[in-house]
């Protein structure tokens, strides 16, 4: 059993080790060896003429990019997936009902809206979108973002009116006209919504859906987790029923927060009794759905559930005559005619609509790449700008504010059963219901209840901190970049904490490329294993040799980085050995002349009895600069490690090779090239 055991372990012995032999190139001697194969690019006329050729078969192929419901459509599968998506879309849209109208105080405009913004995009991504699984709609960082535009141009202190107009009152007690403020966020949203979808549109035509690989994970991640702060701060006055000034800007959600601490005595109990019972009922259900989803088919909708009961309750109780609680009061029934947007405006949001553009994109992309890996699927990055971009002009026409994807409404299509967008267009069926005929049957739910149920949704934003720890052992620049996004977005806002963060990640990066990772590298005694000298105890550097290796490409901004990292491997300054080395030679060469030496192949020797006058202190200043010894001056063979005849302070070099592993070095710039010509010039000299 023994030999039998030890037969078994031959192969594996043999497939430990491995051996690579070839030839020793250099460049001029490969390229001689291997003919380089030329380059054919195309001309200009062949360029235009494959840009201008048109088959049936390519007119098709272009016609299913820009309509990719003509590629799955036709094989849809209506015995097996039909049901499913009729399950998941009534599912979905009950929820999205429900969400519609809580983002909508996220927008400050009134509920109803947020009904319309739940069902017109899906009109339109049904038809353009290229994900099959994602629910298209409000999402409540994008909400936020638009409602900060909202409240900058429409603050409650531009409708301030005399008593005998007043509909309604500000947080400081002012009378205010709440009909026309209501009407001009409203034209104001639609506007922003319309000038977002004709950027996204842009964007896909020019084929710049990589735009959001800029922003990454670390960064999106603390961005999200700011905006679920924002957004709790924002509904915690609607929960308290408290009336505060409507901040924006710097510092907005520090000032409301201390306004709203200020006025806590004006709490109305009942508003607060019913949105902490809505918050703490709805994350219960929540992590039920979560802990046994697959043990439940169909995930409980506790949204619908709460809403539900909460209006009833409302109703029966009277609320608002009882207790003054704040009730939705009013959802129109029907739809309002289709409006232009107000083109004067676009010179004060055009700021703001970029990155509410990018932001929407690229939480609707990463969310539906999520799915699309799932189900192994693509998704087209530039075609979902284009889709995207016409969803919010088609909606924006119809008083609807800017639509992505929410992530817990996408998580409920999918887990019930959704297969494609047939599910959507359902679920935009069930909204339609309720703006049509549903609608007169909310309008006693209140305010608080809403709120709550936006607060409830918040949790998977708010558990991305627990990835803080994680990315710190992991990458602690990373973790930084994720810190940075969040309080900068805390304390600046959502657009200008999203363009801090932008910059703090790119300027990570320069300084990653700037100062790069470099070390020493030495043997693992037994193998040909080697490893950073500073990492392992028992590294061995061979003897006489250093091996660098640069992590980064060279350029401009870090060949000074090369240059450190170079003299601190091997020990000492290049430069300044070459130099005292010619100085040497200088002296050497002219005691030849004068006889008192004499160079022969094997070094240099002094003529016996005659005395060596220039072995004399070194006391001239240093000079860095290239002394410029002629080539035939130099080829003198001195031993520079022994005692030398002239007595010029030189510094030891104890290696005679140096390694420079540029594996990792992605390219050199002229400045780079230069500088290592120079080096190796000096190294060549020692």
């Amino acid at each position: 059993m023994a030999a039998a055991g030890e037969r078994a372990e031959e192969p594996l012995a043999e497939l430990s080790h491995y051996v690579v032999a070839r030839p020793i190139y250099s460049e001029a001697g490969f390229q001689e060896e291997n003919e380089r194969r030329p380059p054919l690019p195309p001309t200009l006329r062949e360029r235009a003429q494959a840009a201008c050729r048109c088959s049936r078969k390519r007119a098709f192929q272009i016609t299913k990019s820009f309509l990719p419901i003509l590629e799955w459509l036709p094989n849809y599968r209506v015995k097996e997936w039909l049901v499913s998506d009729v399950i998941s879309g009534v599912s979905t849209g009950l929820v999205a009902t429900l969400q519609g109208l809580a983002y909508a105080l996220l927008v400050a405009v009134p509920v109803g809206y947020g009904l319309y913004s739940a069902f017109f995009p899906i009109l339109t991504y049904f038809f353009l979108g290229t994900s099959r699984h994602i629910s298209v709609g409000p999402f409540p960082v994008v909400s936020l973002m638009v409602g900060s535009v909202v409240l900058s141009m429409a603050p409650d202190d531009n409708f301030l009116i005399d008593g005998s107009n007043a509909t309604g009152t500000n947080g400081t007690g002012a009378l205010i006209d709440t009909e026309s403020r209501d009407a001009q966020r409203v034209l104001i949203a639609s506007t922003l919504t319309f000038l977002v979808g004709i950027l996204q549109v842009i964007f896909g035509v020019l084929q710049i859906g990589f735009i959001v690989r800029y922003l990454a994970d670390p960064l999106v991640g603390g961005f999200t987790t700011a905006a679920a702060f924002q957004v709790l701060v924002s509904q915690l006055k609607i929960v308290l029923n408290v009336s505060t000034k409507n901040y924006n800007g710097v510092l907005s959600i520090i000032y409301t927060l201390i306004e709203t601490f200020e006025k806590i005595g004006t709490t109305n109990i009942a508003d607060l009794i019913a949105g902490l019972l809505t918050i703490f009922v709805c994350m219960v259900v929540k992590e039920i759905n979560d802990r046994f989803k697959h043990k439940i088919p169909i995930p409980i909708p506790i949204e619908v559930i709460v809403t539900i009961v909460a209006t009833g309750i409302s109703y029966a109780a009277d609320l608002e005559k009882k207790y003054n609680a704040g009730i939705v009061k009013s959802i129109p029934r029907g739809f309002l005619p289709p409006e232009p947007p107000d083109v004067s405006l676009f010179s004060q949001m055009i700021a703001a609509s970029f990155s509410i553009a990018i932001v929407a994109y690229a939480i609707a992309v990463s969310v539906g790449k999520v799915y699309a890996t799932k189900y192994d699927y693509a998704i087209d990055g530039n075609q979902e700008f284009i889709a995207f971009g016409f969803s919010n002009i088609f909606s924006g026409a119809f008083s609807c504010f800017v639509a992505t994807t929410a992530l817990s409404r996408t998580a409920v299509q999918e887990s019930t059963g959704g297969k494609t967008q047939v599910a959507g267009i359902i679920s935009a069926g069930i909204v339609l219901i309720s703006i049509v005929a549903l609608g007169k049957l909310l309008e006693p739910l209140q305010k608080s209840v809403l709120a709550a149920v936006v607060i409830a949704n918040l949790k998977g934003m708010f558990m991305q901190v627990f990835d803080v720890p994680r990315l710190w052992r992991q990458n602690k620049v990373d973790a930084m970049i994720w810190v940075f996004t969040c309080v900068a977005s805390i304390i600046l806002g959502l657009d200008l904490g999203l363009l801090a963060g932008l910059l703090f990640g790119l300027l990570t990066v320069v300084l990653r490329v700037q100062f790069p990772s470099w070390g020493g590298f030495g043997n693992i005694p037994g193998t040909d294993i080697y490893k950073k000298v500073k990492d392992y105890k028992n590294v061995i550097e061979p003897e006489g040799v250093k091996i660098l290796k640069f992590s980064s490409p060279i350029f401009y901004a870090n060949i000074d980085g090369l240059k450190s990292s170079l003299k601190s491997t091997v020990g000492f300054d290049a430069v300044k050995v070459y130099n005292k080395r010619l100085k040497a030679l200088r002296k050497i060469q002219k005691l030849i002349k004068k006889g008192k030496l004499k160079a022969t192949k094997n070094g240099i020797i002094s003529e016996p009895g005659i005395n060596n006058e220039a072995f004399e202190p070194d006391e001239e200043p240093e000079d860095n600069e290239d002394l410029q010894v002629p080539t035939k001056e130099v080829e003198i063979q001195v031993d520079w490690n022994s005692e030398l005849p002239v007595k010029v302070n030189i510094p030891k070099v104890p290696i005679h090779s140096l390694i420079l592993d540029f594996g990792a070095v992605t390219f050199l710039d002229l400045v780079a090239v230069k500088s290592i010509k120079t080096d190796d010039a000096h190294s060549t000299q020692r």
